[in-house]
């Protein structure tokens, strides 16, 4: 459908643009506050301290962002094409070097090569195995690889490779990464959150109340379903759902850490979430529900994830990508039942796909006539893609970060001369691939 809309030329032009864009991390890394126990300033200023005894040598802004009131903004500097490269080299996996372009250091279990000479502190540069084929324990790799830094290396080969059991804690400490940027490892515990822009958004779009009954139907790990309780001040009752038993167990860790009472975990299947009479409510507060039980849910629906930043690699196969629109469906259908007359359902994806997106609003439409697309604010995305149906008025009612929609920096970014007003536009159009569409029922 996009391909009809666009023409194939400019379609293919766009993908291309995006896959690009994909690669490489989002120009900010955003730290939401937790305001039910610090205020935001007295944050800005503890991570300003931070932050010096990490990188003195660059003076780093702590924005606020002007209408997300509990989001920090820190530039990412990169990226840094004048690094010297080292002859000690280290193979990290896609995944593991994402999380170095974001910030972090490298641990031992993400380090799949090293150089046979390589011993505790030489300086070495690390490279991420874009392709999957680097085996581990390689002493070396001529494999397709992309440098992402230098760094220390904390340990030798021998003990990486070599040991009785398995190796924990950091392997590589980071210190000239290709992106600059601070790492947030056990700082201020309880205080902060580190939460991708539209992430945060999609909080304020579902705007819950004090004392509601709020559902977050896929809640792990919990950032979005802390940032509900935050926004009602840790009043009313929110009731996160997920599938997958350890990641709620995670979601409770979030809560306690954070010092949220309203928010209580439980471990299912939101497709099943609506009690039969096969189905019977649940004990307590927990799954399944009575129909109509929920002032406000949100669904962030399991997706492609193809929005997510950086990602050096895209390895989906066709029959994944087609897999998740069922799904989304089901989950849906869940969600409009257990959803109160006049409540508010938000629909969220961190993907760039059309089937998954606009496709799944013109068909939630379609099929439940007691939805009505609303306004969301704030609106600080684009509007909706053309290619499902939707008409123009639609478009402009849904919320779409599209990564490709900014200029790739050729150079780092300029954070001594750049307006604080400009760093937040550029803050907000640089981030991940998401979606957000929002619904009421009549």
């Amino acid at each position: 459908m996009l391909v009809t809309a666009l023409g194939a030329v400019q379609a293919e032009k766009r993908f291309e643009s995006l896959q690009s864009h994909l690669a490489h991390p989002p120009s900010f890394t955003t730290v939401r506050v937790n305001t039910l126990v610090a205020s935001v300033e007295s944050v800005k200023r503890l991570l300003n301290e931070e932050i010096l005894k990490q990188i003195p040598d660059v003076n780093f802004p702590i924005l606020e962002h002007p209408q997300l009131h509990d989001l920090l903004l820190i530039p990412v500097i990169g990226p840094r094409r004048k690094l010297k490269q080292h002859s000690v080299e280290v193979i990290v996996g896609a995944q593991c070097a994402n999380a170095v372009l974001r910030g972090a250091h490298v641990y031992s279990a993400g380090i799949l090569s090293a150089s046979k000479w390589m011993k505790s502190d030489n300086e070495v540069s690390v490279y991420s195995d874009i392709e999957g084929k680097c085996k581990r324990g390689a002493k070396e790799f001529l494999g397709t690889k992309i440098f992402i830094g230098n760094g220390i290396s904390e340990l030798s080969r021998k003990e990486i490779f070599c040991s009785n059991v398995p190796i924990k804690g950091k392997g590589i400490r980071m210190t000239e990464p290709v992106y600059l940027s601070p790492s947030f490892d056990r700082i201020l515990p309880g205080s902060i959150f580190l939460q991708n822009l539209p992430s945060a958004v999609v909080s304020y779009v579902l705007s819950p109340q004090p004392g509601e009954r709020i559902l977050d139907m896929c809640a792990a790990p919990g950032g979005k379903t802390t940032h509900i309780a935050s926004l009602m001040n840790d009043q009313g009752e929110v009731i996160a759902i997920d599938k997958i038993a350890n990641k709620v167990e995670k979601i409770k860790s979030n809560a306690s850490l954070l010092k949220m009472s309203c928010i209580k975990a439980f471990h299912f299947d939101s497709t099943k979430a609506v009690a039969t009479e096969e189905r019977v409510t649940g004990e307590g507060d927990g799954p399944p529900f009575l129909a109509e039980s929920f002032d406000r849910i949100l669904l962030d629906a399991p997706c492609s994830g193809m929005g997510q930043r950086p990602n050096m690699i895209c390895n989906f196969s066709l029959k994944e990508l087609t897999s998740y629109q069922p799904l989304q469906r089901k989950l849906f259908t869940v969600a409009v039942e257990l959803l109160k007359s006049g409540g508010v359902l938000v629909y969220s994806t961190c993907t760039v796909t059309l089937s998954e997106n606009e496709e799944q609003v013109a068909w939630a439409l379609q099929a439940f006539p007691c939805l009505q697309l609303q306004s969301q604010d704030p609106h600080i995305g684009g509007a909706g893609m053309m290619g499902a149906g939707l008409s123009p008025d639609q478009l402009q009612l849904l919320q779409r970060f599209d990564p490709s929609s900014v200029d790739l920096p050729d150079a780092e970014l300029d954070i001594v001369t750049s307006k604080d007003e400009d760093l937040v536009v550029l803050a907000n159009k640089d981030t991940i691939g998401f979606f957000i569409a929002k619904f009421i029922k009549k």
